[in-house]
C-alpha cells in the first residue's frame, strides 16, 4: 500500500479510488446521521466529507451502514457449504459472521474443520472461525469425533481459528471440571463464546470466572439484564426455532445497549430467503420500540468491539469500506452491498460466482446397519416420560403420560397426541439407538427423517408408524444424509444432504424449493402451526445441553439432573 498516495487522496491533493455520493452516513460511534460523501481506496475508508473519485457513485440520498455481523452462527444450519451460504446472505447485509462449526466437526472432527476454513475462503464473506469446543456436546452420545484440547494447539499455532466456541457443557465449567478448563485455559488470550440457557446467581458467578465473554441463550428480561450486569456480551438471537430479539427487545435501554449484539445461531435458507439475516434481527428490533440507531449499533460496532475485530463495524477512516446501501431507516433492505470496497450485491442478489470445493473427507457419513434395526418400545409399566415441545424454542417440558402397553410394548394410539421418536447413531456402524415418546407436534399418517440432529447428528425419525419410520430411514441411508417425509408408506420428497449429512453444495434456491414442499405437506399431515420450523424443531430433539428433556442414542436424558433416566416413570 502506497502510503503517500493514499495521503494525497485523504488530504484531497487527488481523486479518491472510489467515492460514494450523496449519502447519509450513519455513525455508530455517537448516534448520529450525517450527509456528505464517503471516499475509498484500496478497500479502506478514507473518510466522510466533500470527495471527487476517479470512480463516483451517486446515492441520491440513500443511508449507509457499516456491514451487518452475524455474532454466533452454525453455517451448517443453512445446510449450505460456507460458499453457497455467503451467496444467501450478503445480499442481506451482513458481510461478517463469527462461526462456530462444531455441527461438521462432531460428524467429521477436524477434517471437517478444515473443510470449512477452506470452503469459507472462496467467498467476499468474511468467517472468522471459532474452534469448537464440544466435541463431542456430552458423554450421553455417540458422536462422530472427539476434539481434546491437544487437537486444539495447531490451529492456535497457524492462526486459522479466531477463539473458542461456545462451551456448551455449562455444568462442566461451572463445577470445573479439568478437562473443560484445559480448553478454556489454553484459549486464555482469545475470545471465548458461553452457553448458559437459564444460568442464573452463583451458578452464573462460577461460569463467568471462566472468563468467558459472550452468551447467546438469554430467553427473558430478568436474564438478560443479569448477564449485562455481571460483564457478558448478550447476543440477541432469531433463528428459525428459537427466536428471542422480541422478547428481549423491548427490555433494551441506552444505558446498557452497548453490551448487546445480534446472531441467528441456526437459521434455515427459506427463513433467510423470506425475512432476511441480521438486517431481520434489526428491523424487528426496530418494531419493538428499539431506535433504529442502537439497533443499528448492535449489529455492527457492539459485535467488532465484543470480538476484538479490528477495522470493521463503523463507518470512518481507517475501517474497511463494508457498506449497506438502503433506502429506509425503519425497515432495513439493502440496495446495495459493499465489501471492502467492492460492491458485491444488488437489490438482493449477489454479484460473485461460487467456488466450489470437493473434500471427499466429508462425504458418505451414514453408517447404519440395517440388518438389525426395528423400532420397538419396550416398557414395564404404562406411565411414561414424554417430551413435550415448547412453543417457539428448542426447550422442551419433561410430561408423565399414561400409554398403551401390549405384551410389554408401546402401542400407538390414534386419538393421543403421542408419536414415536428413534435416535439411531450413525458414524461408526455400532447399532445404538434409543426410541423414545414426544407429544405436541401434531404429524398424522407418516413419519419425517432426518441425519441433522444436534449436536452429534445422529440419525433421528419421529413418526406414527415404524413402517413409515424404517422407509424414511433406509431413504436417508440411500442419500447419504438428507432429510425425508413419508406419508402412507410412500416417500413423499427428499432433500439430499451430501456433505456430513448436513449441509448441500446445491443453492439456496433448491433447499428452499425442497423444504418449502415438504413443510407444506407435513402441515397438511396436522404438524401445528406453533412448530415455528418443523424441520429445526426436530433437529433439537436430541441436544442434550438445552432443558428440559432430550433423547440421544443412548437413551432419555434429563438435562436438569444432567443423567440419563429410564422412559418408566418412578422407576
Amino acid at each position: 500500500m502506497n502510503h503517500l498516495n493514499i495521503s494525497e487522496m485523504t488530504l484531497k491533493k487527488k481523486k479518491a479510488s472510489l467515492v460514494l455520493k450523496n449519502a447519509q452516513v450513519i455513525n455508530v460511534f455517537d448516534n448520529t446521521i450525517e450527509k456528505g460523501d464517503i471516499a475509498i481506496h484500496d478497500g479502506m475508508i478514507l473518510g466522510i466529507g466533500h470527495y471527487q473519485g476517479v470512480e463516483e457513485i451517486d446515492l441520491s440520498g440513500s443511508y449507509v451502514a457499516p456491514g451487518f455481523i452475524d455474532s454466533h452462527v452454525h453455517i451448517e444450519s443453512s445446510m449450505l457449504v460456507p460458499h453457497q451460504f455467503a451467496r444467501l446472505v450478503l445480499p442481506k447485509g451482513t458481510t461478517s459472521v463469527i462461526a462456530d462449526p462444531h455441527e461438521i466437526t462432531n460428524i467429521c472432527g477436524l477434517k471437517g474443520l478444515d473443510f470449512m476454513i477452506e470452503s469459507s475462503k472462496r467467498s467476499p464473506l468474511d468467517v472468522y472461525m471459532m474452534m469448537p469446543s464440544c466435541v463431542p456436546a456430552t458423554a450421553y452420545e455417540t458422536s462422530g469425533a472427539r476434539i481434546n484440547s491437544s487437537d486444539m494447539i495447531p490451529y492456535l499455532k497457524n492462526g486459522s481459528v479466531f477463539g473458542l466456541g461456545e462451551m456448551m457443557d455449562y455444568p462442566g465449567v461451572i463445577n470445573g471440571e479439568q478437562s473443560v478448563y484445559d480448553k478454556l485455559h489454553l484459549f486464555e488470550k482469545f475470545v471465548k463464546d458461553g452457553h448458559a440457557p437459564f444460568v442464573t446467581g452463583d451458578e452464573l458467578n462460577s461460569y463467568l470466572l471462566s472468563g468467558i465473554e459472550t452468551d447467546h441463550e438469554s430467553s427473558t428480561k430478568e436474564e438478560m439484564i443479569e448477564k449485562v450486569k455481571k460483564g457478558l456480551y448478550v447476543l440477541l438471537r432469531e433463528g428459525s426455532a428459537t427466536r428471542n430479539v422480541a422478547a428481549l427487545a423491548p427490555y433494551i435501554e441506552e444505558s446498557f445497549s452497548r453490551r448487546l449484539l445480534f446472531c441467528t445461531d441456526d437459521l434455515h435458507p427459506s427463513d433467510i430467503l423470506k425475512d432476511g439475516h441480521i438486517n431481520h434481527n434489526v428491523n424487528l428490533s426496530i418494531s419493538c420500540g428499539v431506535d433504529p440507531l442502537i439497533a443499528i449499533q448492535m449489529a455492527t460496532i457492539n459485535a467488532s468491539s465484543a470480538y476484538g475485530i479490528k477495522r470493521i463495524g463503523a463507518i470512518a477512516p481507517g475501517y474497511y469500506a463494508d457498506l449497506i446501501v438502503f433506502d429506509h431507516l425503519n425497515k432495513i433492505e439493502p440496495r446495495q452491498v459493499f465489501k471492502k470496497g467492492i460492491m458485491v450485491a444488488r437489490d438482493g442478489h449477489p454479484l460473485f460466482e461460487e467456488e466450489e470445493l470437493i473434500a471427499l473427507e466429508v462425504l458418505n457419513t451414514v453408517h447404519i446397519n440395517r440388518e438389525h434395526l426395528n423400532l420397538d418400545l419396550p416398557l414395564k409399566k404404562d406411565l411414561v416420560h414424554v417430551i413435550g415441545f415448547e412453543h417457539n424454542n428448542v426447550t422442551t417440558k419433561n410430561l408423565i403420560r399414561q400409554v398403551l402397553v401390549k405384551n410389554g410394548l408401546y402401542v400407538q394410539e390414534a386419538d393421543k397426541d403421542l408419536l414415536k421418536i428413534a435416535v439411531i447413531e450413525r458414524h461408526f456402524s455400532t447399532e445404538n439407538k434409543a426410541i423414545g415418546l414426544i407429544e405436541g407436534y401434531g404429524l398424522k399418517g407418516g413419519a419425517i427423517a432426518l441425519t441433522i440432529a444436534h449436536d452429534s447428528h445422529n440419525l433421528i425419525c419421529i413418526g406414527d408408524s415404524d413402517t413409515d419410520m424404517l422407509i424414511a430411514i433406509d431413504e436417508l441411508i440411500r442419500l447419504q444424509g438428507g432429510i425425508c417425509l413419508v406419508k402412507n408408506h410412500k416417500i413423499v420428497n427428499s432433500l439430499q444432504l451430501e456433505v456430513g449429512g448436513v449441509m448441500t453444495s446445491n443453492r439456496a434456491e433448491h433447499v428452499d424449493s425442497i423444504l418449502s414442499s415438504m413443510e407444506n405437506k407435513i402441515r397438511e399431515m396436522g404438524v401445528k402451526d406453533d412448530i415455528a420450523d418443523p424441520f429445526l424443531n426436530l433437529a433439537f430433539l436430541s441436544l442434550p445441553v438445552i432443558p428440559s428433556l432430550k433423547l440421544t442414542d443412548k437413551g432419555l436424558f434429563d438435562v436438569e439432573t444432567f443423567k440419563l433416566i429410564p422412559m418408566e416413570d418412578g422407576e
